[in-house]
């Protein structure tokens, strides 16, 4: 099972608003069975003088279930972030991400998401994030359902998934990095591990 994602970002010391988006293709297998194609773009606004960043974006999302003969299901989602940085002692970057999701799913009723991710990045041969600087990434997501009503007499949890995530990571140029890891994706129903590759550039 291999995802292979690409996030980037933009903003400038001249204006505090800038933009941000991703793209993340992710299988079940090594092959063609899709798990999920995420399309993701939105603002960003960065008051002065404060390290905190709000976004308002979109996201356009296909979801295949297990099997390459199972049916698709498309989703619209509108989205709202606050994204804030914690430094511990030298070397400790973290960012706390909250974010709320407007949700339309297909062959579902309007659904909202909470979502929470705690960031931890670590550099091994500096101590601070420049050119040729290797280090460390985890993350953990904890998803939250708002509705459990779904339409058709169906409900869903309130607790949605978890994810939880660790990778080797190198800087390559200052604002361009790459990382290599794994994610375990756990469900009420199931539970998963996935290889990950993913490129991160900051314009």
């Amino acid at each position: 099972m291999l995802g292979i994602c690409i996030f980037f970002s933009s903003s400038s010391k001249e204006s505090s608003f800038g933009f941000q988006g991703d793209i993340q293709f992710r299988n079940w297998n090594s092959g063609s069975d899709l798990e999920q194609l995420l399309i993701r773009g939105g603002i960003t606004y960065k008051p002065k003088n404060a390290a905190i960043k709000f976004t308002l974006g979109y996201g356009n999302v296909t979801t295949g279930a297990y099997g390459s003969d199972k049916p698709m299901s498309l989703e619209s989602r509108m989205y709202q972030e606050a994204l804030f940085p914690v430094k511990f002692g030298d070397c400790v970057y973290t960012n706390h991400r909250f974010r709320y999701e407007q949700r339309f799913v297909e062959g579902q009723d309007f659904r909202t998401r909470y979502r929470y991710n705690l960031f931890i990045n670590i550099p091994l041969n500096t101590t601070s994030f420049e050119a040729k600087t290797m280090y460390l990434a985890f993350y953990n997501e904890l998803f939250m359902n708002g509705e459990r009503e779904i339409g058709d007499n169906r409900t869903v949890e309130f607790f949605d998934r978890n994810r939880f995530y660790l990778a080797f990571g190198y800087m390559i140029l200052n604002g361009l990095k790459v990382q290599f890891g794994v994610m375990n994706q756990t469900t009420d129903n199931w539970g998963k591990n996935q290889l990950q590759l993913s490129l991160h550039q900051d314009f």
